[in-house]
């Protein structure tokens, strides 16, 4: 591998860290926006996991305000369930259409919430509605690790406080991390042939993840909510920039040519 791919990989994990330490989440998408271009996808994926698993762990330890077991337990319980599900609807969807279309919500919904002032607060629903945003962020990590986009939209749209809010999200997305990573060292993706690079991407992100922590203690409750919002927006564009080309490539595709690619017949010519 170059010392150039390296030099990306460095470089993405330092501005992951520092996002995931800011906000609580996002480290997955910001890496992958800049390892997408240098590395195989699986090996993107094996370490957008451990990079953010480690970036969750670090920031737990060193932001603890605001942590309530009773408000965060419906989330991880629903969570837990999500996972096996998403994993199971993955080769039953077609994931450049969710891509696009999430992406598109959190565009069009996220501004809409930036400018909008006196939108409602919603406070219905209870434990039961956590534990359902908490399975709908299980089953989008299952399809494809965007675990903290649901529960984080939603706790904006409770109006938590600043570390209420930072607290469901960053032990959320813990809990979620440890049972994907887990998942991976199970089915043998993290090898030996990883271990160098992981090994340049743990250090690169560990100054700008505490970093971002720092900076986080001095934010206001309005900064955060802007932060929050703001990052949500950015994944979004980067969800829809990544997939909209593929969907467009498929639909420039002769009619006979994606039928074909889509129902492949056998020998016999079924």
């Amino acid at each position: 591998m170059p010392v150039s791919t390296y030099l990306v990989v460095a470089l993405g994990a330092v501005v992951a860290g520092f996002v995931q330490g800011l906000s609580g989440f996002g480290f997955g998408l910001t890496a992958l926006s800049f390892w997408a271009w240098v590395i195989d996808p699986q090996l993107a994926a094996v370490l957008a996991v451990s990079g953010a698993f480690t970036g969750q762990v670090i920031a737990a330890v060193s932001v603890r305000r605001g942590f309530e077991t009773r408000r965060l337990a419906p989330f991880i319980l629903g969570g837990l369930i999500g996972i096996p599900l998403g994993v199971l609807l993955l080769p039953r969807l077609d994931a450049d259409w969710f891509k696009t279309l999430l992406g598109l919500l959190l565009i069009v919904w996220c501004p809409a919430m930036l400018f909008a002032r006196n939108l409602p607060r919603i406070a219905a629903g209870g434990r039961l509605a956590d534990a359902a945003v908490g399975l709908g962020g299980g089953m989008m990590g299952g399809l494809g690790g965007f675990t903290g986009v649901l529960p984080t939209l939603w706790c904006t749209l409770r109006r938590y406080e600043r570390d209420v809010q930072r607290s469901v999200i960053q032990n959320f997305n813990l809990a979620m991390l440890s049972v994907t990573l887990a998942t991976y060292l199970a089915a043998g993706l993290v090898t030996r042939a990883t271990l160098p690079i992981l090994a340049v991407v743990l250090p690169a992100m560990l100054v700008p993840t505490l970093l971002g922590t720092r900076i986080y203690l001095g934010l206001s409750e309005v900064a955060f909510r802007r932060l929050v919002l703001g990052l949500l927006t950015v994944s979004g564009l980067a969800l829809v920039s990544a997939s909209a080309p593929r969907l467009l490539q498929r639909a420039g595709r002769p009619i006979s040519t994606a039928f074909v690619g889509e129902h492949p017949v056998d020998s016999a010519g079924r």
